[in-house]
């Protein structure tokens, strides 16, 4: 297995006083999974919520609260602790951030332990923050948020949904996932380097159904496509999904259009690509349906000896692509290369994925996957096995 993006990075978490703060405990034991070291550091608000006992031994590392000990005649050990922590930081990551610790942080503000830490930083820092919506959307606020991210800091925007004060609207912490994800994508070297674009993604299977009860299908998982479109999220573009049957699950703010068969799949493609200026061609679209569908259920009893079956529309070939970045897939069982090639050529596209089945924990139903990245030049890109989200941002900086 290749190895995973969080392994042994060191990570500082800022907690601030929120209600969202207990969800601090859930996010430092998914990072711990991914195997990542973290060091929390609470403002004294944060206590309020959530106690610094419990993020100490969800994490295995004293917790910080304040910049001097209560006690200062039992010790003299008052080091250059802040310079140290954040030296020691691969990444900073505040979750949740409060309006209060986001306006300090603009403003330059070093009044508590953890925006110290922050104003000694080195390493990339991530703000996920959280409040009732019209502190979020207070225009000071924005303001904030601005400012910072014009000086680098990477932000996980709040969501809209039901808040603690029983209003309902923007403000809701994000999801552990999709911070975990930034933070992945931080730690790859990623920034918001697709802002401004827009992106269509295609992904899963298409059914092409014989009866109300069986059809054809074929084995994908959705997980290429939805992985792609998370990425793409996160570095900035504006998303849509088109989705054959799926269980894999996007961010609330990407837009997911379900369909089944590769008819519906064609109609959606040729609507919403007018809207987008990308095409991400990741569903494995059924080459074939039945000739005949029938209305009722077939029943053994017919001895149905053969189903026939006919030519699906070829979606890329039937776009109008002009002023647009197509990227198609090809999943090869032989003669990979020149399949592949073919393909690129054929439907006029700017890059083809290239994926093999005779790759070890590569293709449907797998996490990872090995790719080939075939450019319209002719020059090949082969990587090595890695996760779907990894390969997902190689695929994606190609259109940068």
């Amino acid at each position: 297995m290749p190895k995973d993006v969080l392994k042994g990075k060191k990570i500082v978490l800022g907690v601030t006083g929120g209600i969202a703060a207990y969800k601090s405990a859930f996010l430092i034991r998914e990072l711990i999974k991914r195997g990542a070291e973290i060091k929390a550091v609470m403002t004294p608000a944060a206590t309020e919520f959530i106690a610094p006992l419990t993020l100490s031994s969800l994490s295995q590392n004293n917790v910080v609260v304040n910049i001097f000990p209560e006690s200062k005649s039992n010790s003299t050990n008052l080091s250059t602790w802040h310079i140290d922590l954040a030296m020691w930081a691969d990444l900073i990551l505040i979750a949740p951030a409060t309006i209060n610790t986001v306006a300090k942080i603009a403003h330059g503000f070093a009044d508590n332990a953890l925006t110290t830490v922050v104003s000694a930083s080195r390493s990339p820092v991530i703000i996920a923050p959280a409040a009732d919506v019209d502190m979020y959307e207070n225009p000071v606020t924005k303001e904030n948020f601005q400012k910072l991210e014009s000086l680098g800091y990477f932000f996980v925007y709040a969501e809209e949904g039901e808040l603690a004060s029983g209003l309902t609207g923007m403000g809701r912490f994000a999801g552990i996932n999709k911070i975990i994800d930034a933070a992945e994508i931080v730690l790859s070297g990623y920034k918001k380097d697709l802002s401004g674009r827009k992106i269509l993604i295609t992904a899963g299977p298409t059914y092409e159904d014989i009866d109300p009860v069986r059809f054809i299908g074929n084995r994908s998982s959705g997980r290429m496509g939805f992985a792609l479109a998370r990425a793409a999220f996160l570095r900035g573009a504006d998303v849509t999904v088109i989705s054959g049957p799926s269980s894999e699950t996007a961010y609330p703010e990407i837009k997911r259009i379900n369909v089944r068969s590769a008819a519906e799949m064609k109609k959606q493609v040729l609507i919403e690509l007018k809207k987008n200026d990308s095409l991400i061609m990741a569903a494995a679209v059924a080459d074939y349906r039945p000739a005949r569908v029938s209305a009722k259920k077939l029943k053994k009893e017919q001895k149905l000896s053969e189903i026939k079956i006919t030519r699906t529309d070829d979606i890329l070939s039937s776009i109008d692509n002009t002023g647009k970045t197509v990227i198609g897939f090809a999943l090869e069982t032989d003669n990979e290369l020149t399949n592949a090639e073919k393909k690129l050529k054929e439907k006029n596209l700017d890059i083809i994925v290239l994926n093999s089945l005779k790759d070890k924990g590569s293709g449907f139903e797998f996490d990872t996957n090995r790719i080939t990245i075939i450019r319209k030049s002719g020059k090949a890109v082969k990587l090595p096995l890695q996760s779907k989200f990894q390969a997902a941002n190689k695929i994606l900086t190609e259109l940068t």
